[in-house]
C-alpha cells in the first residue's frame, strides 16, 4: 500500500513539474509586457495578433474597446464561435481589459493578401455607396466600439458579412445586420477584397 502511495505522488508530482514547466515555457516565449492570458491567444492569432491563419482574425492594431467589447459579449454569449466561447468564458472583466490594451497597441502585419484589382475596385464603389465610412472611418480604420478592418483576412471578413447577413452573428446593434442584409454573394466578395486591400 506505502509502495502505491509513493508511485502516485510520484506521477502526481512529475506531472506538476511537466505543468509548471510548460507555463514556464509558455511565459518566457510572450513579448515583454504581455499579459498572461496571451498564451491561450497566441495559439489561434499569435502573441502580437497577427494572426497567419485567414480564418482566424488579425487582433493588431484593432480599437481596444472593439476588443474588449466582443469578448465580453462571447463571455455573456451574445456572440458565438466555437473556438473563442470556451476561452472567453474563463475570463475575468480585468483579463478583457488587459488583453484589449495589449493587442489595440500591437502593429498590425500586412496580411499577405494578393486581391483582384477589378474587384477592389467594385468593392471600393459599394463602400462608398453604402457611406461604410460613416462608422468606420476612411480607410476602414475603426473607432471605439466600430472595428478596424482595414487589412483583416478576406476569408474573416467574407464570413462575417455571410453571417451578418444571415443573422448567425447579431452582437452589432442591428447595424451590420441591416446593411449585409441587402448585400448579394458578389458584393460580400467585392467588399471583403477591397477590404482586405487595404493594408
Amino acid at each position: 500500500m506505502r509502495a502505491l502511495v509513493k508511485s502516485s505522488f510520484a506521477v502526481a508530482l512529475s506531472v506538476v513539474v511537466v505543468v509548471s514547466a510548460a507555463h514556464a515555457l509558455a511565459q518566457a516565449a510572450l513579448p515583454a509586457g504581455a499579459p498572461p492570458q496571451v498564451v491561450v491567444c497566441a495559439a489561434c492569432h499569435t502573441a502580437t495578433g497577427n494572426s497567419t491563419n485567414p480564418l482566424y482574425p488579425i487582433l493588431a492594431g484593432q480599437t481596444a474597446r472593439y476588443l474588449y467589447l466582443e469578448l465580453r459579449d462571447f463571455k455573456a454569449g451574445r456572440r458565438h464561435d466555437a473556438s473563442m466561447d470556451p476561452i472567453a468564458a474563463t475570463l475575468t472583466p480585468e483579463s478583457m481589459l488587459a488583453l484589449a490594451e495589449w493587442f489595440s497597441k500591437q502593429k498590425q502585419e500586412p496580411n499577405g493578401f494578393k486581391p483582384d484589382p477589378a474587384k477592389v475596385d467594385a468593392g471600393r464603389k459599394k463602400a462608398d455607396a453604402d457611406l461604410c465610412s460613416m462608422c468606420h472611418l476612411g480607410n476602414f480604420s475603426g473607432q471605439n466600439e466600430i472595428p478596424r478592418v482595414a487589412g483583416q483576412h478576406y476569408a474573416y471578413v467574407k464570413k462575417q458579412l455571410e453571417d451578418f447577413r444571415a443573422k448567425r452573428r447579431t452582437n452589432d446593434g442591428g447595424n451590420m445586420t441591416s446593411v449585409a442584409a441587402t448585400l448579394t454573394d458578389a458584393e460580400i466578395d467585392n467588399l471583403a477584397e477591397y477590404i482586405a486591400n487595404l493594408n
